[in-house]
């Protein structure tokens, strides 16, 4: 066999091949050496940079981190918390708050609202320790495309702990300081807290708007239901606040937004979103606009009480609970008749007329209604508390009163009702007329004061004395103050008062004379249930505690010493105003099937219109006028607060058994002529009533035919 040799010029080829080789392997060697020098050069950098970058944070801890705040505190997390203020039957009137809180447990937190705020807020929240490098340089990078013109949306990188550092401890100064802080507190709360924990902070204390401070306030303001109420959407809507609390016009599209995160980060699926995304949004305009206007009054009134007993940091932080005595279906029935009327009369008027109404129970001094205008959006100010006014005709209750505890007056004692001439006062003379410009002689006491006749009354002053009658009024609270210069028009109406007072004076008539205090407030609990002290006697929250119910007798109580009136007399007034209100100037004031009383009262000129009356569970005053006196008009009247009473009474009294007025021991009943008072047995034509003496006191004798005066005639000496 015969081998072959190499062919010619192969063993050229290998030397060439192999030169080339060893070129490139060279080449490649000095590419790896320079690779390796780059590569060291890079690593020896970023070492110094890490070295640099270690020194730089070790010095920023340092110089920041020493004085920062104690974050441990929010182990027991107590924010502040409105006070709110609910009616007689547990209802919600209002809160009172510098920032709109309600506190929520995280258990309490629906799982998709917590999801909302992680998708829009922090995604990474469960997994990284305060704060989020990834988010940090994905902002940086950003942020950089977009100062330069970029398709990029600058981005923030604070996780949720950084915002719970910066809401509880910081500022929101845009400062690398405030920021340092921030990162090193979000580190510390992290190792100190759960996420849940601090998940709970966040969703308590995020300000959302509207003075709205966390989730609960704010689904209450925007949408007037809990958290737990609340729809995807909604849910959605909220989490999109914190990046513009106080920007409406694109709510809907970061609504939307917040859904996309949230299908992108799986929480829901894309026709949720869809779903969602549809459905329009229907934002209240706030829980507070909720509160009715005709509560506005009293709870203002309510607001001014605890503000001077409690301070403002506890009443609006403290998260109060307030049990209030207003009843709601009597405080819309009182702000109706109202209304009604002072809408009547306003009609065609450049001013408005305004008007007060006032609602007791008699018994306890406890507000049921309270109005104190037209309308509180219109005026604050409250014309039942604030507004002193002259009481006109209404005084001469505690005037006739006066005279019967004198022991000189029955019921049913002749006064004189015939011209006075020349009366002088004060250096003026004075000539008394009644309303309707007539006299009618000898009248009796009921009906003079029935039909509320001037002439005979400015005599039973003179003849009880002025300083008795005006003590009278100031001892059932209706002057205040002493007074100065005590003269016959002041015992006849001239003085001022509060609505208030002269309704409490008269609530004593029905009540066996005794005084009461305006009683706003059942009582107040704080936000662990705790009965806190507000000064005065109240009834507490136990279960030995009886609500009052109407036909109930009065508590007995040791300390409310003597009456301030002979329990007789008073009931003989209380029988003199029943009458006004049955046949006497009080007439519009009438509810049918009930027995009420009352008295009218008007002021010089018709500036100021009054009535006063009760039921046997409840007084009601009406006041009606200008806030600058001035006379009200043609065809004004007295009738017209009657009026008010009436509407409201019979709303409040519809469906109750109709409760006769108490009568106390030591009287004595006798049927009589109401037009003479003599018994009727001896004068049985006319209008026969029933009347109450005293033990000891009897009907008039039969006059005279010769009209001569006898002993039953008394203040004649005009």
């Amino acid at each position: 066999m015969i081998k072959k040799g190499p062919r010619p010029g192969s063993f050229l080829l290998r030397f060439r091949f192999s030169r080339c080789m060893i070129r490139r392997m060279k080449k490649l060697d000095g590419t790896f050496r320079r690779m390796k020098k780059i590569a060291l050069f890079a690593l020896r950098a970023a070492f110094w940079a890490l070295i640099v970058a270690m020194f730089v944070v070790t010095a920023l801890v340092i110089k920041y981190g020493r004085d920062l705040p104690d974050y441990k505190k929010l182990a027991s997390y107590s924010p502040p918390v409105a006070t709110r203020l609910y009616a007689y039957d547990g209802s919600l009137l209002i809160e009172y708050a510098e920032e709109r809180r309600v506190f929520i447990a995280f258990e309490d937190l629906p799982p998709q609202l917590i999801n909302a705020f992680i998708a829009a807020e922090d995604k990474n929240f469960w997994h990284h320790a305060g704060i989020d490098p990834l988010s940090i340089v994905r902002a940086a990078k950003n942020n950089t495309i977009r100062f330069f013109g970029g398709p990029a949306r600058f981005s923030g990188a604070s996780t949720i702990t950084q915002q719970v550092a910066k809401n509880f401890f910081l500022t929101s100064d845009r400062t690398i300081a405030r920021k340092v802080k921030e990162a090193i507190l979000a580190l510390r709360l992290e190792r100190a807290f759960s996420k849940q924990h601090i998940m709970t902070l966040y969703m308590n204390q995020i300000f959302l708007g509207a003075r709205a401070y966390g989730v609960g306030s704010a689904s209450l303001m925007y949408f007037n239901k809990p958290v737990a109420e609340l729809s995807l959407s909604q849910m959605a809507f909220l989490a999109s606040l914190p990046k513009a609390p106080n920007n409406r016009i694109r709510a809907k599209e970061r609504r939307n937004y917040v859904l996309r995160r949230m299908a992108e980060e799986g929480f829901i699926t894309r026709q949720q979103m869809i779903e969602a995304a549809e459905e329009p949004l229907n934002i209240n305009r706030g829980f507070m606009a909720q509160m009715e206007d005709d509560f506005q009054y009293f709870a203002e009134e309510v607001r001014r009480e605890l503000l001077a007993k409690l301070g403002r940091e506890v009443l609006y932080n403290e998260g109060l609970y307030i049990k209030t005595t207003i009843v709601p279906e009597f405080q819309r029935a009182a702000a109706a008749a109202l209304k009604r009327a002072i809408g009547t009369h306003s009609r065609g008027r450049e001013e408005r007329l305004q008007g007060a109404i006032i609602v007791i129970n008699p018994h306890t001094g406890r507000v049921l209604a309270m109005t104190g205008g037209y309308s509180f959006a219109e005026s604050s100010f409250n014309r039942t508390t604030q507004a002193l006014r002259q009481v006109g005709s209404t005084i001469k209750s505690f005037t006739y009163l006066a005279a019967l505890e004198s022991g000189n007056y029955t019921p049913q004692t002749l006064l004189i009702d015939a011209p006075i001439v020349g009366w002088r006062e004060n250096d003026a003379t004075w000539k008394p007329e009644n309303h309707d410009r007539r006299f009618l002689g000898p009248v009796p006491f009921r009906l003079s004061l029935e039909n509320s006749r001037n002439v005979p009354s400015v005599r039973l002053v003179e003849g009880i004395g002025v300083r008795n009658a005006i003590a009278t009024a100031q001892r059932f609270g209706v002057y205040d103050t002493p007074l100065r210069n005590m003269n016959l028009s002041l015992a006849l109406g001239s003085g001022e008062t509060t609505l208030a007072r002269l309704t409490l004076g008269y609530a004593a008539f029905v009540n066996g004379g005794f005084r009461h205090e305006l009683q706003l407030v059942d009582y107040v609990q704080d936000r662990h249930g705790r009965l806190i002290d507000i000064g005065g006697r109240r009834p507490t929250p136990d279960a030995d505690n009886v609500e009052w119910e109407p036909g109930m007798l009065p508590p007995v109580r040791q300390e409310r010493g003597e009456p301030l009136a002979d329990p007789r007399s008073l009931y003989q007034i209380v029988s003199i105003l029943q009458g006004a209100v049955e046949m006497g100037t009080g007439r519009q004031a009438r509810v049918p099937g009930h027995t009420v009383a009352g008295k009218t009262g008007t002021t010089n000129e018709v500036r100021d219109i009054w009535f006063v009356g009760f039921s046997k569970d409840l007084a009601v005053g009406v006041w009606m006028g200008y806030d600058v006196p001035q006379p009200l008009g043609q065809g004004a009247g007295s009738h017209m607060a009657a009026r008010v009473f009436g509407d409201f009474m019979r709303v409040a009294l519809e469906g109750e058994p109709n409760r006769p007025f108490p009568i106390p021991d030591g009287l004595e009943f006798v049927r009589v002529n109401r037009q003479t008072g003599v018994a009727a047995s001896l004068e049985p034509h006319g209008t026969i009533i029933t009347e109450a003496f005293k033990v000891g006191q009897s009907p008039n004798p039969p006059r005279r035919m010769d009209g001569a005066d006898d002993e039953a005639v008394v203040g004649g000496m005009f």
